[in-house]
C-alpha cells in the first residue's frame, strides 16, 4: 500500500497539480523510461532536471492535462495503474499549431520503485488516437 500511495500522490502532485518542485520527493536520482512508445525519452535515464524538462514538453501543449487513475495494483516494487488522460491542446506541438481541441486517452503505466522512490516506468497507450483527435492525421 505504501508504493501505491506514493504513485497516487506523485500523479496528483506532479502531473495534475504541476508541482515540479516536488519531483525530488517522489523520484529517485535516476529515472529510466524503459518503454514508452513514441516518447522521445524512451530508453533514457533522466535526472530530476531532465524529468522536469520532459514534463514541460507535455504541459506546454496541454497545460490542463489531467490523469484520472482508474485502477492501481501494487506487486512488490512495481505499481501498475490504468488511467484516463484528458486535456486541451492550447500550445504548439512541434511544428503543429495549437488546435484548442480536447483529448481523451486511456493507458497503463507500470512504475518501478527503488528504495521508496520512483525509479522509472514502462507505459503503453495509443498516441495515434490523440493525433486523430487533434486532427493531425
Amino acid at each position: 500500500m505504501v508504493n501505491e500511495t506514493l504513485i497516487r500522490e506523485f500523479m496528483q502532485r506532479i502531473w495534475n497539480e504541476k508541482k515540479l518542485e516536488d519531483i525530488p520527493k517522489y523520484l529517485a536520482t535516476e529515472y529510466t523510461i524503459h518503454l514508452d512508445n513514441a516518447d522521445p525519452w524512451e530508453g533514457k535515464t533522466l535526472n530530476h532536471d531532465e524529468f522536469a524538462t520532459r514534463l514541460h514538453h507535455t504541459f506546454g501543449p496541454f497545460p490542463d492535462i489531467h490523469f484520472d487513475i482508474r485502477t492501481a495494483i501494487s506487486d512488490g516494487n512495481v505499481v501498475a495503474i490504468t488511467w484516463i488522460m484528458t486535456g486541451t491542446n492550447t500550445g504548439q506541438i512541434g511544428e503543429w499549431p495549437a488546435t484548442n481541441r480536447k483529448i481523451e486517452a486511456q493507458g497503463m503505466t507500470f512504475y518501478h520503485i527503488q528504495d521508496g522512490k520512483i525509479a522509472g516506468h514502462t507505459q503503453a497507450y495509443d498516441r495515434t488516437s490523440i493525433m486523430k483527435q487533434l486532427g493531425f492525421i
